[in-house]
């Protein structure tokens, strides 16, 4: 299997209209806007994108646009978890249909599966298919289920397109012990930060990144990620800085904050669908000024 290894992937909110409609239109907008601030991959639609609220047709067609307004410029992976087993293999063959250049999925955390559930949960969607597929492990969105070593190194038994995991646990000891025992069975397995904290990632050995926080700070991040790439993690350290402090500015709010910000940096993408809720005015406005007021954020590229 040829190896695939991502980069930097931007994962991009999904844009609605007034009458939460997906707007197509901001959609192909916004692609092109993180391609043109250095996206060399994308992941969608994650749950920056508002996957879950999405139905299984909205997300079929979602992919089928974003590869076709793509073009090949960068590999596009497609999310399709579920929690049905069926569902999301049947979106996993999809993705490949559509030309996805790779597959991520999560946990079915619903069930609050035990290992056994989760390894065969995993090896029937990866088997459904012949790209690449990462598992992504993020614990605290995922009601505490996650992955282990063991079960890593279980379905690399199992399955010749593992390629690695996407993790955004924050659990160091995991991520190093995965790490050493995976690329002992597969020396090209891969781990790839799912949070914007990759100067320790990658210092364990990550080799991209997932960013929901690259609509926001694309140059921030293409600055963190060479430096990170090319070892330099004391230059690294002033950009990991500025960005956590907007992971922490918008942590609270998620979804409806990260939309919040898009439209201070003149980029509006509407608001989220139900259940979530958009922002009020008055904090619209505090994290406008917030945002105003970061001098990392200057530079950043305003409006489309």
């Amino acid at each position: 299997m040829t190896v695939f290894q991502p980069g930097l992937v931007h994962t991009p909110v999904t844009p609605f209209t007034r009458d939460a409609r997906i707007d197509y239109d901001g959609y192909a907008k916004l692609i092109e806007f993180h391609l043109k601030h250095g996206a060399e991959a994308f992941a969608l639609p994650m749950h920056a994108g508002e996957s879950v609220s999405l139905t299984d047709a909205e997300r079929r067609t979602l992919l089928e646009f974003a590869i076709r307004q793509v073009k090949g410029r960068v590999p596009v992976i497609a999310h399709v978890s579920d929690s049905g087993t069926a569902i999301a293999v049947a979106r996993a063959h999809h993705a490949e249909q559509a030309g996805a250049a790779a597959i991520v999925a999560t946990p079915p955390y619903y069930w609050t599966p035990p290992p056994a559930m989760l390894l065969e949960h995993f090896a029937m969607i990866g088997s459904a298919v012949r790209i690449p597929f990462f598992v992504y492990n993020a614990p605290e969105e995922m009601g505490g289920v996650k992955m282990t070593t063991d079960l890593a190194l279980k379905l690399l038994a199992r399955l010749e397109n593992f390629a690695g995991i996407v993790d955004a646990s924050l659990d160091w000891q995991f991520m190093i012990e995965v790490i050493s025992e995976a690329r002992k069975v597969r020396p090209d397995f891969q781990l790839l930060s799912g949070t914007e904290y990759l100067v320790s990632a990658r210092a364990i050995g990550a080799k991209g990144m997932f960013s929901p926080l690259a609509g926001i700070a694309p140059a921030l991040l293409r600055g963190l990620y060479e430096h990170c790439r090319k070892e330099q993690y004391r230059e690294a350290r002033k950009a990991q800085e500025d960005i956590a402090a907007v992971r922490h500015m918008l942590k609270k709010g998620g979804v409806a904050s990260l939309k919040a910000a898009l439209h201070a940096m003149g980029r509006d993408c509407g608001v989220p669908r139900y259940p979530l809720l958009a922002l009020g005015e008055a904090e619209r406005g505090r994290l406008a000024d917030q945002l105003a007021a970061m001098t990392a954020l200057r530079s950043e590229p305003r409006g489309w």
